[in-house]
């Protein structure tokens, strides 16, 4: 029996073929047609084909030579910033930013502008994302995809939104509107989700494949990472760790009220503060109350131990469910408790429950949620413009 030749492999191989060189081009930076050669595998006239095939699509450009020895020097190439474009966007109650990026990965653009004065969301979106291509100098129609993070649930069957508890604005059917208004993908995702997005890329979990995080900020919120993904849960309520019901707080029965849930009252931002001026710190707010214990030495210890200990409650049901390796401590309070307050949690949690998860504060000081957003939006975009490589 005659071996079968399957319809499209030689397509499929020079697509593979493509995206390898895309990606050393990216990760190496400028490279010349041998070199591309000996690090896919391929023979010169291959990989010679290739990157002319690259060149005509506007994928990759000349940007030198490299000097050798006899003969002319070699050409080097790199990928083309221009070919495409992404928008990143964070959303909070009092303002939004938005940064835009070249298909690198180099952030060229951002802007900040204010929600105070307005209850428009798609006049919001649609300002900041103008302004920033345009600050960017890219025209809105290379922007391949928009990822916008907004606390609050999204809807993983629609990709709408669909509580957002400070946003009382954003609700279902925007997402709709803003892909009309913007006539580009657009994304929701739950911001404490691309912030773990950004701690993977860049921050204090690289290399793990499960992790969980926790934001501790004027809300707390928990991501998932498991095996490389985001786990969102059957509504995208998962990790909406305020509501769990722990001791030391009355337990709301209608969330649909503005009712502060029980985690969030004992351990979220308002607590904290409250817990402050029991210590006998100023009322600056949560982050600065942290960092003045802190610098208070032994005399800080036992605000620090509350803290923690109040932490531990959710970290600690957590951990007793999923069994992560490690927890990042990331939002306002968690970047400002830092080791100290990442050493006492993971102490009590130990003390508590059979799992003994690493506790560490995040890895990044800047903008994770921006930049989960941009991460978010450069990989479905490389996948969608490397992918098709390939006519």
């Amino acid at each position: 029996m005659s071996a079968t030749r399957l319809p499209g492999t030689p397509r499929l191989l020079r697509a593979l073929n493509d995206r390898a060189a895309l990606e050393l081009l990216l990760e190496q930076g400028p490279l010349t047609r041998a070199r591309i050669g000996e690090l896919t595998g391929l023979s010169k006239v291959t990989a010679s084909q290739l990157v002319e095939r690259l060149e005509e699509r506007g994928l990759v450009a000349r940007v030198g030579e490299q000097a050798g020895g006899r003969g002319p020097n070699a050409q080097l190439y790199a990928v083309r910033p221009g070919s495409a474009h992404v928008v990143g966007v964070d959303v909070g109650p009092e303002r939004v930013v938005a940064a835009c990026a070249d298909i690198t990965g180099a952030v060229i653009g951002r802007v900040e502008q204010s929600t105070r004065d307005t209850d428009d969301p798609v006049g919001v979106v649609h300002n900041a994302v103008v302004q920033v291509a345009g600050s960017a100098g890219a025209q809105l129609s290379s922007v391949r995809r928009i990822v916008l993070g907004t606390p609050g649930l999204v809807d993983p069957g629609t990709g709408d939104i669909t509580f957002a508890f400070n946003l009382p604005r954003w609700h279902r059917g925007l997402l709709a509107a803003l892909r009309d208004d913007l006539d580009t993908p657009v994304v929701f995702e739950n911001d404490v989700n691309l912030a773990a997005v950004a701690e993977a890329q860049s921050g204090a979990a690289q290399g793990l494949s499960d992790f969980v995080l926790v934001w501790v900020g004027a809300g707390v919120g928990l991501a998932i990472m498991l095996g490389g993904r985001l786990h969102h849960g059957s509504s995208g309520a998962a990790g909406e760790i305020g509501y769990l019901p722990v001791p030391g707080a009355p337990i709301p029965r209608d969330v649909s009220r503005r009712a502060k849930p029980a985690f969030q009252q004992v351990a979220g931002a308002d607590a904290i503060r409250a817990l402050a001026r029991e210590h006998g710190y100023p009322d600056t707010g949560a982050a600065d109350a942290v960092r003045a214990a802190i610098a208070d030495g032994t005399a800080g210890g036992p605000m620090l131990d509350e803290v923690a200990r109040r932490l531990a409650l959710g970290v600690a049901s957590t951990c007793v469910v999923l069994d992560p390796p490690l927890v990042v401590l990331a939002g306002e309070v968690g970047q400002a408790g830092g080791a100290a307050l990442a050493e006492r949690v993971q102490h009590e949690v130990a003390a508590i429950t059979l799992v003994r998860p690493r506790v560490v504060p995040t890895g990044l000081t800047e903008e994770p949620i921006l930049h989960g957003a941009l991460r978010t939006a450069l990989d479905a975009v490389r996948d969608e413009v490397f992918g098709s490589t390939v006519g």
